[in-house]
């Protein structure tokens, strides 16, 4: 059956993990992704992950999370014989994507307004630490510096959330626009100019706290007893009750087991629960120290509120609760057990139908089926344009 992307072609100009997981959501609902590397300067997250086997090979796990179900062409564009084939693959492509320094492709001849004249339809998104214009605009990033920059690590108290979720959170960003331009062109026949910047994404994700900064600078957000994360006898649950009617539900349930305090009970509005947050807060602290994390877990989900122990990555792989829907692709022929999507569709959902490709692996493929001969793939094999 057609998933919903099936015949749209994607050239991908992208490295490390933001770009090529944004192309690898595409890809998974039907596109044809082409992941275009120079021949001697592959993607370098090939070469990152837990299995030194799979590094050598230029498949590591890391590279493989957000590159199945693509095909790989090793082309070289600061060669004539690169840049005369790819011009050639615009023609018939649907989207490019690219991470590259802002004005970079423009200094190959193959900047966006190039492109479009080749190809009117062509949607061009451009990936970037800080956009395409502005005094950054040629500063490279990665993901821990854009959460410098962004005040996310000075909003977590100086200390970096070890995990890249600013490039994960832009990739789905440029997946988003990509696919809402596809759907634009269908309706005015136009192609698109996308810019997508890693900061404006980190910043998107502190929406509420930067709106409130810029309407209020020196307004500090009270602390909330309802959504504070407790040590119990054996470990912290973190608990979710921020509205009146949740916690009053709380504290409710909480007198039934003894612990009454009908001052924090009856309280209606979210003023009285930010002016009594302390208090709560000293309360919950005693009330949490009298049953183990696990314990409290299954009380508060037994009165119908949110929360949860605090649990490692190797706990929450090896719950059921990932059995019950196709969030995983299974590792087969030695390649690792990998995310696919987020997400389920009803039927033509997402489906990683292909490994991670090696370096190369179709370029010949890709090469005959936009129409060069073979004269032509060998002289850009001797200029070394092609692999």
């Amino acid at each position: 059956m057609p998933r919903p992307f099936d015949g749209v072609r994607i050239l991908d100009l992208t490295h490390v993990l933001a770009g090529p997981f944004a192309t690898y959501q595409l890809a998974v609902l039907g596109a044809d992704v082409i992941k275009i590397e120079p021949p001697d300067r592959p993607d370098f997250v090939r070469f990152k992950g837990p299995d030194p086997a799979l590094n050598r090979q230029r498949r590591g796990v890391n590279y493989q999370v957000q590159g199945g179900s693509k095909r790989a062409m090793a082309l070289d564009l600061k060669t004539p014989g690169g840049r005369r084939v790819f011009r050639r693959m615009v023609r018939t492509a649907d989207v490019v994507v690219e991470n590259y320094r802002a004005g970079a492709l423009e200094e190959l001849g193959l900047g966006p307004g190039r492109l479009a004249r080749l190809n009117p339809r062509l949607i061009h998104c451009s990936m970037t630490g800080y956009g395409q214009q502005g005094p950054r605009a040629g500063v490279t990033a990665y993901d821990n510096v854009i959460q410098a920059a962004s005040g996310i690590i000075d909003r977590c108290g100086g200390h970096k959330p070890d995990l890249p979720f600013v490039d994960y959170a832009s990739g789905y960003n440029a997946a988003f626009a990509i696919a809402a331009a596809l759907y634009g062109r269908d309706r005015d026949g136009r192609g698109q100019r996308i810019d997508c910047s890693m900061l404006d994404t980190a910043l998107m994700l502190m929406g509420p706290h930067l709106a409130a900064h810029l309407h209020a600078p020196d307004w500090q957000a009270p602390p909330e007893a309802g959504l504070g994360a407790y040590r119990t006898a054996d470990g912290v649950f973190v608990l979710g009750t921020p509205t009146p009617d949740q916690n009053r539900r709380l504290w409710t349930a909480l007198a039934s087991e003894g612990h009454d305090h009908p001052q924090f009970r009856d309280l209606a509005d979210f003023e009285s629960l930010y002016r009594h947050s302390q208090a709560m807060r000293q309360a919950l602290a005693g009330i949490f120290l009298s049953r183990t994390a696990a314990a409290w877990e299954d009380w508060v989900h037994a009165h119908g509120l949110p929360g949860e122990r605090l649990r490692t990555l190797a706990e929450i792989t090896a719950d059921d609760q990932l059995g019950h829907h196709p969030f995983l692709h299974p590792g087969v022929n030695g390649d690792p057990t990998v995310p696919v999507a987020a997400f389920a569709y009803a039927h033509d959902g997402p489906e990683r139908d292909r490994p991670a490709p090696a370096v190369g692996e179709h370029t010949l493929e890709i090469l005959e089926e936009v129409g060069f001969t073979t004269t032509e793939v060998e002289a850009f094999k001797a200029e070394g344009a092609v692999r």
